[in-house]
């Protein structure tokens, strides 16, 4: 672990950061050092490399297993050492994540009016070229993605029940207390999907409510992907499996559905499985 962050910090940022994305977090750490009331920040090397510097902010390092990388364990040691740091409130942001300037606010006074609750803000996905500047002009671009509520700014919304499929890992924050009664994300989860999912419907279990926060705008840098995730269809497969053990039902349906129609996995007794001896590509679409 090394240790750069301010301790007695009431607020902590926690990033998960690989080698393929080190250029997104610098540029969210730039951002994040630019806001009035700078919260301390955490960052989390995935990789089994010497991780980089990243000027005030505390590093430590979850190295990845044997099936990918623990993106779940990741998140669980970052916030194990922000609340060493003394935070009471957890805001974890994705790599490829930038904070607006309402972001750390907002979830701040979320978690004054909802002490108990997982808060979620919204999620706009930045085009390609698109120039972050100064962060100056985020406020021009926000379009909160359509399949989440997105309250107006400065308010929340209770969610229901059936909304907490909804809930993406890419942005939320929680009270310490709060995430010490959920346990954190579950470590059995290896390699990418599917451990955001049970977070949530974990605190659905327990009764812990979904609030989402207008406002607490996050905004997703540009980069190639393919639609589904090819590169990750075993992961996908694998922590599906272990989701349904769980929950007797599968997670990521629409792209289990796409992989489907496409002709590389298969209903079976069990779940679903690969199609055999079917060549699956790494890039797609």
């Amino acid at each position: 672990m090394t240790s750069h962050g301010p301790a007695g910090a009431g607020t902590v940022v926690i990033t998960l950061c690989s080698a393929a994305r080190i250029d997104h977090v610098r540029e969210q750490q730039r951002l994040l050092s630019r806001w009035p009331e700078e919260p301390a920040r955490v960052v989390v090397w995935l990789d089994d490399t010497e991780p980089p510097a990243f000027p005030d902010a505390m590093v430590v390092r979850t190295p990845p297993g044997p099936l990918g990388l623990r993106l779940a364990a990741g998140r669980n040691a970052g916030a194990a050492a922000a609340i060493d740091l003394g935070a009471s409130v957890l805001v974890f942001l994705d790599a490829d994540c930038v904070p607006g300037p309402g972001l750390v606010p907002m979830y701040l006074r979320a978690a004054t009016a909802h002490p108990g609750a997982l808060l979620v803000g919204p999620v706009t996905y930045l085009p390609a070229g698109f120039a972050l500047g100064g962060g100056e002009t985020l406020d021009q671009a926000t379009r909160p993605h359509p399949a989440r509520p997105a309250p107006a700014a400065g308010t929340t919304v209770v969610g229901g029940d059936h909304e907490y499929p909804l809930f993406w890992s890419l942005s939320f924050a929680v009270r310490a207390e709060v995430w010490t009664a959920l346990g954190g994300f579950d470590e059995a989860y290896e390699g990418y999907g599917g451990e955001d999912t049970d977070f949530a419907f974990t605190a659905r279990e327990q009764g812990v409510p979904l609030v989402w926060v207008g406002g607490a705008d996050a905004y997703h840098q540009h980069h190639p992907t393919s639609s589904p995730p090819w590169q990750h269809l075993d992961d996908i497969l694998r922590n599906g499996a272990v989701f349904a053990g769980r929950w007797g039902e599968w997670p990521m349906g629409g792209w289990l559905d796409a992989f489907a129609a496409d002709g590389a996995i298969e209903r079976t007794p069990e779940g679903w499985a690969r199609v055999s001896a079917r060549s699956v590509p790494t890039t797609r679409r």
